[in-house]
């Protein structure tokens, strides 16, 4: 075997096992106290999984090994989920791969032991997520020395915000989302240069194949292929300007995007393919404004949606960040001399170049929708990287072939091992800061844990199968999964992927209308008031008819703020108080009243049972943040919600967000002021003292969690106050099941 045969052997193993071997880190919940890791440890000896969204791949891949298809049940030739947006469900409408990955892989298993599917979905990203770092490597080895090449390989498997998401115990569908973009754009380059028409547009339609492969992995893909059209589009009117050839190119070019949108028509249908030409036009309709006001936009709550501070896009990145920025201006200085390009990038043309700069330039631009887009920057600024350290180690050749008289130049070219270590010394520079920041991250807990498990399994065998479940959005997917019961919304909160095409879907028979964020005003609104039969209103509305009030309501009054009014008004009440407000106060007609209370005062109401836990309390801003929005505003009311930890040290309580609590003689202090009222909470047992009555906030002291919260006064006899916080029982809200961390209530 040739000597370089060895060394591309030897480098894609070490790139894969770099990734390979820290991810494993997160198998062993490194920052959990010793004593406290077995209550994060699931029935396989394994942590629970760190992000929840992963139960829902996990649920979606058991349905496909037990009856064929992702769904739950097949309506008109459709699959139907029904166990997210409960009680009416979902088209089936997500990204088949990683679910038929995991069930062929979980079968090839199968055929030599006996392996739970929950361990295979565990592991499966600590085999997938290297794949990227060693395809980088590969591609950019294409551009640079094998120097830059490993290193460019390394940035990728190591970038900070892509490592914390691939470890094992994330099994979602981030292990696709450099993988793919990196395989077509090379493969797309190497059809743009290579020499032999036919292996030209082999390579063309092999782009196609993988960005179909893509559009399979990933909701996300369109942007990318919205990328390479545009690009392509911008080169070809170039090449006209500078009267280049660009036959050659065409053909490439419609290759590729042919492949694609054939397979995508062939294997998913037309639809797939209109959407991807009018989801643009919806976009540009919608603009900045949500598709959904004057509903709040529950989005906002999404931390990987909100815009990165420069601290965090650093972190995300990591050294790539500057050295790929440093990699593309030294790359533009060497391309523009003829020698130097000749000399050290001599594969590189001004095309994947280019290329390299539009794909950094579009994920700075996707960073204001969020840091969810750091993804799309980490390709090319590891890739520029490595471009950038390639470059470094051949400019030290130099070095070592001077014939200066200079003494220390002379040293380099008589001892030419300096330097390699000089080399040795760069890549170590660029690459161990990216090591000492993903084993920093490995310290995240586990995203459940037995009380969990526990409660929603008492869930699953203790009540009956069309039971709804409420409780915020984030824990949707792993309630779905666990208790095998809906829930009125999950991590898919209003399906914002299906909005821009909803309307040429028959299947969504109010369009944009439903699912909506109207769900999550709703919900939070039945926690935020002290109205319990408010409270219960809403839940058993939801539970039975979902949508259709609101929407129905609509129809009638034309106005969304009125809608939210008249329903506020009426669900609180009984069935004949409820009718008479709307035909007396709000001018509705008898048959419409009616029509409304079918859903809002159903005679059979669907069961539901509502479930918290104690990750809520963190969460605790947006309940209030939602359930008191000024649908005519647009906006929420202003409030006092803020949590820390606790410190004790005998009868005093402290915190260092400013919190003095002096238990013996129950005196408090809040960052100086004294509070409305303080309210302990231990055990389930609630015990509160009024201490000023011209304060406008009370501190709530969880002493099980060893955790405090400033809330509003105002929210002082809240449902949420009494459920999440206190954990007592209420007027109309019972607990039917409890432990340490969660509860199960229902409506007496």
């Amino acid at each position: 075997m040739k000597k370089s045969h060895l060394t591309l052997i030897a480098a894609i193993f070490l790139i894969f096992a770099i990734g390979f071997v820290l991810r494993l880190g997160s198998a062993y919940v490194t920052g959990t106290p010793v004593e406290e890791k077995s209550f994060v440890l699931d029935e396989n000896n394994l942590p629970y999984m760190y992000e929840l969204d992963s139960y829902y791949n996990y649920r979606l891949t058991n349905n496909y090994l037990k009856h064929g298809y992702m769904g739950d049940v097949i309506i008109d030739g459709r699959e139907w989920d029904l166990h997210s947006y409960g009680p009416s469900g979902v088209p089936m409408d997500y990204p088949p791969l990683i679910v038929y990955l995991t069930a062929f892989i979980y079968k090839f298993i199968n055929l030599f032991a006996s392996v739970p599917l929950l361990v295979v979905c565990f592991w499966l990203s600590v085999f997938i997520a290297p794949l990227a770092g060693v395809v980088a490597y590969l591609f950019t080895r294409r551009l640079t020395n094998e120097d830059g090449a490993v290193v460019a390989g390394i940035l990728t498997v190591l970038a900070p915000f892509y490592f914390i998401r691939t470890v094992p115990g994330w099994f979602d569908t981030d292990i696709f989302i450099i993988l793919f973009p990196i395989l077509v754009v090379w493969i797309f380059w190497e059809a743009t240069i290579n020499k032999d028409p036919k292996r030209s547009l082999i390579l063309s339609g092999t782009a196609g194949f993988v960005m179909f492969l893509f559009a399979l992995a990933w909701n996300g893909w369109q942007y990318y292929f919205y990328l390479m059209t545009f690009f392509s589009t911008l080169w070809v009117v170039g090449c006209y300007i500078r009267n280049k050839p660009v036959k050659k190119f065409l053909k490439v070019f419609l290759t590729f995007i042919g492949v694609t949108l054939i397979l995508i028509t062939i294997f998913t249908g037309i639809l797939s393919l209109l959407k991807l030409f009018y989801g643009p036009l919806e976009f540009v309709k919608l603009g900045s404004l949500s598709p959904w006001t004057p509903w709040p936009d529950v989005y906002l709550s999404v931390s990987e949606l909100a815009e990165p501070t420069l601290d965090g896009v650093m972190s995300g990145v990591g050294f790539a960040l500057f050295g790929g920025i440093f990699g593309l201006i030294w790359t533009l200085r060497v391309l523009l001399d003829d020698k130097l390009k000749k000399t050290y990038l001599n594969s590189m043309n001004l095309f994947i170049y280019l290329l390299l700069v539009l794909w950094t330039l579009t994920g700075f631009l996707a960073l204001f929708k969020g840091s969810r887009f750091i993804m799309i920057m980490i390709p090319p600024l590891a890739i520029s990287t490595g471009i950038m350290v390639g470059l470094c180690v051949d400019y030290l050749g130099i070095l070592r072939n001077n014939n200066s008289s200079n003494k220390i130049l002379s040293v380099f070219r008589k001892k030419k091992f300096l330097t390699h270590i000089l080399a040795l010394v760069i890549i170590l520079i660029v690459i161990l800061p990216s090591m000492a920041n993903v084993l920093k991250t490995l310290e995240m807990p586990p995203g459940a844990d037995d009380d969990m498990w526990d409660s929603l399994e008492w869930i699953n065998y203790n009540t009956p199968n069309n039971t709804l479940v409420f409780s915020n959005w984030p824990a949707g997917h792993i309630i779905t999964s666990i208790a095998n019961r809906p829930v009125s919304m999950d991590g898919r909160m209003a399906y914002i992927e299906t909005v821009q095409s909803r309307n040429l879907d028959n299947a969504y028979h109010y369009g944009v209308k439903s699912p909506t964020t109207a769900r999550e005003y709703w919900i939070d609104r039945a926690f935020y008031t002290s109205d319990e039969n408010l409270s219960a209103g809403i839940f058993s509305m939801l539970a039975t008819s979902g949508d259709e009030a609101y929407l129905t309501l609509d129809e009638y009054t034309k106005n969304t703020t009125l809608t939210a009014k008249i329903l506020n008004n009426v669900l609180g009440v009984d069935k004949v108080v409820a009718m008479d407000l709307m035909v007396n106060n709000y001018s509705l007609s008898k048959i419409q009243a009616e029509k409304i209370l079918t859903y809002t005062h159903p005679t059979n109401s669907r069961p539901y049972v509502i479930w918290t836990y104690t990750q809520m309390v963190a969460k605790g801003f947006w309940v209030f943040n939602f359930g008191n929005w000024d649908l005519e505003k647009n906006a929420s009311e202003n409030f006092i919600y803020a949590f820390a930890d606790t410190q004790n040290d005998g009868n005093i309580i402290t915190s260092k967000s400013g919190l003095i609590l002096d238990l013996k003689n129950v005196n408090a202090t809040y960052k100086g002021d004294i509070p409305y009222c303080v309210i302990r909470s231990q055990g389930g047992i609630e015990n509160k003292t009024y201490l000023n009555q011209s304060s406008n906030f009370c501190i709530v002291v969880l002493f099980d969690e060893s955790q405090m919260v400033v809330i509003d006064k105002r929210f002082e006899n809240s449902l949420f106050t009494k459920m999440v916080l206190e954990r007592v029982d209420t007027t109309r809200f019972k607990v039917q099941y409890k432990n340490n961390n969660t509860a199960v209530w229902q409506s007496e």
